[in-house]
């Protein structure tokens, strides 16, 4: 993710060279007996829910504790949406979820915080089910073992209107939908695990008006048209977190073309504005290129950006199309060397955030630090924007950062109300600083390794801080705790090693990143 250039006001006396800127049915009879029996099973689920007062759950993330749930690990989600053809009209959805129960659940929490549910299945079978905060809490007809594999059906709208105090999920474009989930909103469009640490194969299935088009992670598997509708069909082929599920309905084109090693790409975008966009989705493939020789192969199946005709103040970085305001490129006002290296940015979250995954979001900083990393450094080596300029800068304001929203690997608690407040410059050039220091302290040549190492190793997985800090004492054949828990974890930043003269800024007023909203 990256914030909005528009909120970016750099003040020239500070000399800074960066605007901070089916199965099929059988149908049988059921005799009377075998009716009642079905009843009176549905009533004792119903009982049973009553019996204790359903409450939300969480997984103990320290900066959102009600996200996510104790007890299964998901594997699959299949995901069916039917647009209605108005963008602020719910949409009929069906979710499908398989999991593996890691203990044994007499009940189970789905995070999923809007939308009316219709019914809940589990295994086949009528489910109980009640709100409980942004939980949904599922009551099976049977207490399910651990190690069961099992199937949770939910049958729901997806409301692309946001309710009281709830932001993310759907964003209304001009001509449709997209998604952004991050941190803490997939659960505002499907009922999901919406925790980074469990990820998970995806299948979307999107019902549309003909002349829409719908496009989602992953590759498509397919659009069969049905008198007024078209269902456009997408599946992943690596897992990935909740937060990075996009779906685009509108009334697009989607540009196709080829990448590095036959990578197949595409791009979606206005159906107006396709020939005028085209000069930078032209851009991607040697973008590509570029992170390839940094830090290794592409992670996934496809790639591509989606550029939205809408107002979210900020870039996500989506699995395999990443989502950005159409109006970035269309704004005359941003250079286009910053506005290659914002698709960079996004772009190197594929890598980092997407692929290596981060297991709570106190390690957000490894997705942003990282991102931020070869934003600058892409903007240093294409455009002759020094890094060593932005990271003085950066150092300068380091510690009013640290003091304002924590420092890199703990950064403090949304406030209320503002869920994705965590996204505050001490995480962005705040966190890039803490890795200038790193290579400053170990060499180029083995921080460039122990990038390439960390994305190969942790691929299609989940990795910590700590982890982090291990890989990196082994490259560097040290122990590098000391090194990097003040600059991780300290209150004030560290010396920057070879810059003894780098001291941070008391009263100067740096141009600095704002939330991600």
């Amino acid at each position: 993710m990256r914030p909005d250039a528009s909120q970016y006001r750099p003040d020239a006396s500070e000399h800074r060279p960066w605007p901070e800127f089916g199965r099929r049915r059988i149908r049988f009879r059921i005799s009377r007996h075998r009716k009642a029996a079905l009843l009176a099973s549905a009533v004792s689920v119903c009982l049973v829910a009553a019996a204790a007062p359903a409450e939300p759950l969480g997984v103990g993330d320290r900066l959102y504790p009600y996200l996510g749930n104790p007890g299964y690990d998901v594997a699959s989600y299949d995901l069916s949406l039917t647009y209605p053809g108005a963008n602020d009209k719910p949409l009929e959805a069906v979710t499908t979820i398989d999991a593996w129960t890691t203990a044994r659940l007499e009940r189970l929490n789905l995070d999923f915080g809007h939308g009316t549910v219709r019914s809940v299945e589990v295994d086949g079978r009528p489910a109980g089910f009640a709100r409980a905060g942004e939980d949904l809490v599922v009551t099976p007809e049977h207490p399910l073992n651990r190690g069961d594999w099992t199937r949770i059906t939910v049958r729901h709208t997806s409301d692309p209107i946001p309710g009281k105090d709830q932001q993310g999920g759907w964003v209304r474009t001009t001509d449709g939908l997209a998604m952004a989930n991050q941190a803490d909103a997939a659960h505002l469009v499907f009922p999901c695990n919406d925790h980074p640490s469990d990820k998970a194969m995806f299948t979307f299935r999107v019902s549309v008006p003909n002349g829409y088009t719908a496009v989602a992670n992953g590759l498509s598997a397919g659009a069969e048209r049905i008198g007024r509708t078209t269902t456009w069909t997408y599946r992943t082929r690596h897992p990935m977190a909740t937060e990075l599920a996009q779906v685009s309905i509108g009334r697009s084109a989607v540009a196709r073309r080829e990448g590095p090693h036959g990578l197949p790409l595409r791009d979606v975008v206005p159906a107006a504005d396709r020939k005028a966009l085209e000069p930078w989705l032209a851009k991607t493939p040697d973008q590509l290129a570029w992170m390839e020789k940094k830090v290794g192969r592409y992670p996934f199946e496809t790639y591509g950006v989606l550029m939205a005709q809408a107002s979210t103040g900020f870039e996500l970085e989506t699995q395999t199309l990443s989502l950005f305001e159409k109006r970035l490129f269309t704004e005359p006002a941003y250079p286009t060397w910053y506005i290659e290296s914002i698709m960079v940015h996004e772009l190197s979250h594929q890598w980092f955030g997407d692929s290596v995954t981060p297991r709570s979001w106190s390690d957000v900083w490894l997705n942003e630090g990282h991102a931020t990393w070869y934003e600058a450094l892409y903007a240093e080596e294409t455009a002759k924007r020094p890094m060593e300029a932005r990271m003085k800068a950066a150092y300068g304001a380091s510690d009013r950062w640290r003091e304002a929203g924590g420092p890199p690997a703990r950064p403090k608690p949304p406030a209320p109300g503002q869920k994705i407040d965590i996204f505050r410059p001490n995480i962005y050039d705040g966190a890039a600083l803490v890795l200038y220091a790193l290579r400053q302290e170990i060499g180029r040549p083995a921080f460039e390794r122990l990038e390439r190492i960390w994305v190969r190793e942790n691929r299609d997985a989940t990795a910590t801080t700590a982890d982090f800090v291990r890989l990196a004492s082994t490259v560097a054949g040290r122990d590098l705790g000391g090194f990097l828990e003040p600059w991780l974890y300290g209150e004030k930043t560290p010396p920057m090693p070879g810059h003894p003269d780098w001291k941070p800024a008391a009263t100067a007023r740096a141009a600095t990143p704002q939330t991600r909203r």
